[in-house]
């Protein structure tokens, strides 16, 4: 791991996630390939990219749970790596995860082709399952290209946004929160989600806090009857998500005392929640919003957060 500069580093990101925290820290210019996913920030699109996916984006919820759960019986992997232009590109290492086999490209798979490039990268495996393990991935990053002043910088101002929202929501009453990261079917949010509500003064019961999401079922969320639904859809934006909210047909959900006061949210989980960069502080900033509006009146675009009458959709079907 050097200790000084690289300008000659050349970097492949094999996550939307460490894309932005590459660009965060000044490292745009030696990024050499990223993801078909890498959408910020926007120079990102200009880059080589070295991964695909054969499941369509356009599948509702259920036939993409389907769909994914049987490639990786199959296949074991839901992605595709481009082994002919990296060995074109030369990267000096590259970044990927072995935490979730939906999220990226299989770590075996990122290991095995490294291991036959003529460039022999440096195959660094980042895994946060929390906030503190994202800060401590944009040093990881910070590290192997020699720009841990930066990385320092970039961590100090986020810790400064997540500490100003925990001094301002420390003394008040914590709602019940839900968190949904899929809804057909629908699963509870893992890894640092329910930490993110817990910051934002808000407690999630179903939430997996430092482990991986789970599907629950529809009766837990009637049981549990929470104050505040939030939906954050992995890789979804607030559009589609809409989309997916309106084909649920679950007139049982009316009796959710979020549905009633009109407590339900559709956040952007694709930019946010389910990307662990340092937009990851943004999210936290969201969930304030929507638990303590009173103390945080941010009104965001709808592509960011949209409050929904869920009653009219479940009414239209």
């Amino acid at each position: 791991m050097t200790s000084k500069r690289n300008d000659n580093i050349k970097i492949c990101s094999l996550l939307p996630s460490s894309t932005e925290i590459i660009y965060a820290l000044g490292l745009g210019d030696n990024l050499v390939a990223v993801t078909h996913e890498c959408d910020y920030p926007p120079e990102a699109l200009s880059k080589p990219r070295v991964t695909r996916s054969d499941i369509s984006p356009s599948l509702s919820s259920a036939e993409i749970d389907f769909r994914v759960r049987q490639q990786l019986t199959d296949v074991g992997s839901l992605y595709s790596l481009d082994a002919d232009m990296l060995e074109l590109l030369k990267p000096d290492v590259i970044f990927t995860q072995q935490l979730c086999t939906v999220c990226a490209v299989s770590y075996e798979n990122v290991a095995r082709i490294a291991y036959h490039l003529n460039s022999k990268p440096k195959v660094i495996n980042l895994e946060p399952t929390s906030l503190e393990g994202i800060f401590d991935n944009i040093m990881t990053v910070g590290k192997y290209a020699g720009v841990v002043d930066q990385a320092e910088a970039v961590i100090h101002f986020l810790r400064q946004r997540v500490n100003r929202i925990e001094s301002l929501v420390r003394h008040r009453e914590r709602e019940n929160v839900l968190c949904l990261e899929w809804l057909d079917p629908p699963f509870c949010a893992g890894h640092w989600i329910p930490e993110l509500v817990e910051i934002a003064g808000g407690f999630d019961a179903l939430g997996r806090k430092h482990q991986p999401s789970t599907q629950v079922a529809w009766e837990q969320i009637l049981s549990y009857n929470p104050d505040v639904l939030v939906i954050t859809c992995c890789g979804f934006s607030v559009e589609r998500t809409m989309q997916e909210l309106s084909l649920l047909r679950k007139p049982m959900l009316e009796g959710l005392k979020a549905f009633q006061d009109g407590n339900v949210f559709v956040v952007d989980g694709s930019s946010y929640f389910s990307r662990p960069g340092p937009r990851i502080v943004d999210s936290v900033e969201i969930l304030a919003t929507i638990i303590h509006p009173e103390l945080f009146p941010i009104d965001y675009p709808s592509t960011v957060v949209e409050q929904v009458q869920i009653l009219e959709a479940v009414h239209s079907q």
